[in-house]
C-alpha cells in the first residue's frame, strides 16, 4: 500500500491543519505578549525608563512588519514553507540574544530582529489559507485558525507571570526560543507546500507588479488603512496596560496575568462573532459598526483618568478594547485576501508593514506626551478609532462594497 507524507496527511484533515496554521501565527503574538507582566521587572534590572521597555515592543512590532515586507513576496516568488524555517530559525537566535542581553538597548534591537523572524509565521499562515480555500470557505477557515491563534494573547500573559515565579525575565525568552525551535521543527517535518505557482525566485519586477496590482484596489487600500488604525488600538493597549495595572492600581505581576487573560476572552467570543456574522452581512459594514465603537471606549479610558475610576470599570473598557480586536481581524483578513489569491503573501506582508510601523509609532504617543495611564491611552484609541472611521465610510463605502462569493 502506498504510504501518505505527513504533510499530504494534514492537509486531508482541516481540521488539524487549522490548528497547526493558527500555531504558527501564534508565533507572533506570543513574542509580543508573553513578557508583558516582566515589563517592570525589565525596567527595574537594566535600569530602564516605561518608554524605554515600550520601545522594545514597539520594536518587534516594527520588526514584524518589516519581516512581513519581505518574508511575503519571498513567499510568493519561492513558495511558503523555506521563508517560514529560515525567518523563523531568526527568531530563535533573537531570543536567545536577549536572554543573555545586558541592556535594553541591546534587548530593543534584538526584540526587532526577533519580531523580523516571527513575521514567518505570520505571513505563511495566512497566505496558506488563501492558497486553499476562497469566498465563505476562506470565512470559515480563517476563523479557524483565528480561534487557534487567538489563545495567545489570552494565554501569553499568564504564562509570562507564572513563569516569572520561577525564573527570571531572561527564561521568558529563553521558552520563546523553544517555540521558534518547535515552528522550525514542524515547517520541516509536517508542513505541505501549498503555493501551487511558484516563480522560480525572489525578484523586485515581480515584487513591483504585485504592489501595482494592490495599490490599484481602493478595497485593499482602504482595508489597509484600517488595519492599521485596529492594530494602534491594540498595541498601544498591551504596551501602556503592563504599567496601568501594576504600576497605577498595583496588582502585582500574577494578578494581571489572571486579569489580562480574562479580558482577553472578548478576542475569542468577537472573533467567531464576526466570522458568523460575515455569512449574511458584508465585512465593511461591520467594521462600520466596530470603529465608532473604539472611539467610545477612548472616551471611556480618558473619563477614568478624570474621575479616579477604579479598577473594574478600567477592566471592563478592557475586554471591550480587546474585543473590537478580536471582531475586526477577521472581516480585515478576509478583506485583504478575497480578490488577491495571486498576491497573497504580498498583500498580508504590506498590510502588516503598514499595521506595525504606523501602529507601533502611535502606540509610543501616551509615553511621549508625559506618562504611561488611562487618559494617554483612551487619547491615543480615540485619534486611531476616528482615523479608522474616516478611512472606512470615505474609503471602504461599506454599502458599496461586493458581497463575498458562495466559495
Amino acid at each position: 500500500m502506498r504510504s501518505i507524507s505527513p504533510s499530504r496527511a494534514l492537509l486531508s484533515r482541516p481540521a488539524l491543519f487549522a490548528i497547526v496554521l493558527g500555531a504558527l501565527g501564534a508565533l507572533g503574538p506570543f513574542t509580543m505578549d508573553l513578557y508583558l507582566p516582566a515589563f517592570p521587572v525589565v525596567a527595574r534590572d537594566l535600569a530602564a525608563s516605561p518608554t524605554a521597555v515600550q520601545i522594545t515592543l514597539t520594536a518587534t512590532a516594527v520588526g514584524m512588519g518589516v519581516g512581513q515586507l519581505i518574508v511575503g513576496p519571498l513567499s510568493d516568488s519561492v513558495g511558503r514553507r523555506w521563508p517560514l524555517i529560515a525567518a523563523t530559525t531568526l527568531h530563535v537566535g533573537a531570543s536567545v540574544l536577549i536572554a543573555l542581553s545586558p541592556s535594553i538597548d541591546i534587548v530593543a534591537v534584538a526584540r526587532f530582529v526577533q519580531g523580523f523572524g516571527a513575521a514567518g509565521g505570520a505571513v505563511v499562515a495566512s497566505a496558506m489559507v488563501r492558497d486553499l480555500f476562497g469566498g465563505q470557505r476562506l470565512v470559515k477557515m480563517a476563523a479557524r485558525v483565528a480561534l487557534v491563534s487567538g489563545f495567545a494573547p489570552i494565554i501569553a500573559p499568564v504564562i509570562g507571570s507564572q513563569l516569572l515565579l520561577i525564573v527570571s525575565w531572561r527564561g521568558v525568552f529563553w521558552i520563546l526560543a523553544a517555540y521558534g525551535l518547535a515552528v522550525v521543527l514542524t515547517a520541516t517535518l509536517l508542513i505541505p507546500e501549498t503555493r501551487r505557482d511558484t516563480r522560480g525566485g525572489f525578484s523586485a519586477v515581480i515584487m513591483a507588479r504585485s504592489l501595482r496590482v494592490l495599490l490599484a484596489d481602493r478595497i485593499y487600500v482602504s482595508t489597509v488603512a484600517v488595519g492599521a488604525m485596529v492594530f494602534a488600538v491594540i498595541i498601544t493597549y498591551l504596551s501602556s496596560a503592563p504599567f496601568i495595572y501594576q504600576t497605577g492600581y498595583g496588582v502585582s505581576a500574577q494578578a494581571f496575568g489572571v486579569i489580562f487573560a480574562a479580558t482577553s476572552i472578548g478576542v475569542l467570543v468577537a472573533t467567531q462573532v464576526a466570522a458568523r456574522l460575515m455569512r449574511r452581512i458584508r465585512p465593511a459594514i461591520l467594521l462600520a459598526w466596530a470603529l465608532p465603537g473604539a472611539v467610545a471606549i477612548g472616551a471611556a479610558f480618558v473619563a477614568f483618568d478624570a474621575f479616579g475610576a477604579g479598577l473594574l470599570p478600567f477592566a471592563v473598557a478592557s475586554f471591550l478594547i480587546v474585543a473590537f480586536q478580536g471582531f475586526c481581524n477577521p472581516c480585515l483578513q478576509v478583506l485583504t485576501l478575497a480578490d488577491h489569491e495571486n498576491e497573497s503573501g504580498t498583500a498580508v506582508a504590506v498590510s502588516g508593514f503598514v499595521n506595525s510601523v504606523l501602529g507601533g509609532l502611535l502606540s509610543l504617543l501616551p509615553g511621549i506626551a508625559g506618562g504611561v495611564g488611562s487618559a494617554s491611552l483612551g487619547i491615543v484609541v480615540i485619534l486611531a478609532g476616528g482615523v479608522g472611521c474616516v478611512a472606512v465610510f470615505a474609503g471602504l463605502r461599506p454599502r458599496r462594497t461586493a458581497a463575498l462569493a458562495a466559495g
